[in-house]
């Protein structure tokens, strides 16, 4: 008997995935619950088990390749369904899979997007590939796009694991090198690199990677993934939100210092400390003396609309990732003392870097935070996250000379920025909400009110 699995709905409300890497190859022995297959929907990264027991028999789809949900994917044979757990519900019991006849698929997933990797090892474990490699799925993924082969990266972890950093710091050095020599113009002026289904698998990781090994003078990227949900988010706040942007130079001085002393505390020794700390306990303070720039416009089914405020804060920090650009946020964070905080966001960085960031860190966010100090900039104008009324941009911290008691003196300064959407809250509330913030950084002692 021979069993067809086709892609499951993993409980987000999408409508398709990309087929990262395939974990067996035709002839493999596989169990109920064995992960099979990892997969890339448009918020994260998911192990899928096996429903049956058997040996594989076809994969129907190429690594690579974006299908949707209840294409087939790959066939086992002599497959016995089955019997127990596959998942977990949305509220977090086992779930049974069906498995009757062709076409089964995996339930239990749960509808409310809270969506975890599947994994019958603990979820830090190592993945050792065939050729003795160590290195977890998203380093895999990540040395693919930047095409890096893994097995030339001298590996730094602990467990004798290749990390983020080494893929990094070997794909700039090889970057380095290649670049020694300036390459001359292309005879062909223009080229449209196709990337079919089912070519996907023996193709460059990425367009980018095939313009540079060909010398092509542009070169087309898919849009999709991470990158697809953005654009569309973007667009739709973009133009149904009037969004309007006030910034203001701070002077942060005792702001540094103040993260110098938490450096030094030992209270503070297992955690990592930055300016966004300080920048992240300013907001929160802020939004509880302005609460309508924490608010939502909420479109009602009449056609009319209504504000909802809440009086709690799950804080989005943007996150720049090799899987694109992702806005978890830290839930309750009004209730999280300075070192709590502290670990929430060092625990939020870490897991977005690596790939690891699900659907539920990603939902029901109030306000972000995005810290384009970090690229070198200074101030912008971002666009509010959906669902949101407010983002704030903090920009980097220089430097510079600034008046102090009528005396030029250098001091620490940065730029405090940020888009507010105008149906929600008006000029004076925006500009009492920024000042506030700016205050903050400016006099961290505020803090202790």
């Amino acid at each position: 008997m021979s069993q067809t699995f086709v892609l499951p709905d993993v409980g987000e409300g999408l409508t398709e995935a990309e087929i990262v890497q395939w974990r067996v190859a035709p002839g493999d022995q596989v169990a109920v619950n064995d992960v099979i297959v990892e997969i890339e929907t448009a918020k994260s990264l998911v192990e899928l088990p096996s429903p049956f027991a058997g040996v594989v028999g076809e994969l129907l789809v190429a690594e690579g390749a974006t299908v949707e949900v209840g294409a087939p994917i790959i066939t086992i044979a002599g497959a016995d369904a089955a019997p127990s757990v596959v998942g977990q519900s949305e509220h977090g019991e086992p779930a049974a899979a069906e498995s009757e006849g062709e076409g089964a698929v995996l339930v239990g997933y749960g509808t409310g997007g809270a969506v975890q990797s599947r994994r019958r090892k603990p979820a830090q474990a190592p993945v050792k590939s065939s050729v003795g490699v160590v290195a977890k799925p998203p380093i895999r993924k990540l040395a693919r796009d930047l095409g890096v082969d893994l097995a030339d990266v001298t590996p730094s972890g602990a467990a004798g694991e290749v990390t983020r950093d080494d893929v990094v710091g070997h794909a700039s050095q090889a970057s380095v090198f290649r670049n020694i020599q300036t390459p001359e113009w292309p005879q062909v002026r223009e080229e449209t690199i196709p990337v079919a289904p089912q070519a996907a698998a023996s193709a460059p990781a990425s367009a980018a990677a095939v313009a540079e090994a060909n010398g092509e003078r542009e070169e087309t990227i898919p849009v999709r993934g991470v990158r697809k949900a953005t654009s569309s988010a973007m667009v739709r706040s973009a133009y149904t939100a009037p969004h309007v942007s006030v910034w203001t130079d701070v002077d942060a001085t005792r702001t540094m210092e103040l993260v110098k002393r938490l450096k030094a505390s030992p209270d503070f020794a297992d955690v990592k400390i930055s300016p966004l700390l300080i920048m992240a306990r300013a907001v929160i303070w802020a939004v509880r003396r302005t609460p309508m720039i924490n608010a939502a416009w909420i479109d009602t089914e009449d056609g009319g609309a209504e504000i909802q405020v809440r009086h709690y804060v799950n804080l989005g920090i943007a996150a720049a990732t090799p899987r694109g650009l992702l806005v978890p946020n830290i839930k309750e964070a009004q209730s999280l003392n300075m070192r709590e905080l502290a670990a929430a966001l060092e625990k939020l960085t870490l897991t977005a870097r690596e790939g690891r960031t699900t659907p539920a860190d990603q939902q029901h966010g109030t306000i972000t935070i995005t810290n384009i100090g970090v690229f070198g900039m200074d101030a912008g104008t971002p666009i509010i996250n959906p669902g949101e009324s407010a983002i704030i941009a903090m920009g980097a911290i220089r430097q510079k000379p600034w008046v102090v008691d009528g005396e030029v003196r250098p001091r620490w300064v940065t730029t405090v920025s940020g888009s507010f959407d105008h149906r929600v809250i008006d000029g004076d509330g925006v500009s009492r909400f920024v000042a506030d913030v700016a205050s903050v950084l400016e006099e961290p002692a505020l803090l202790l009110d």
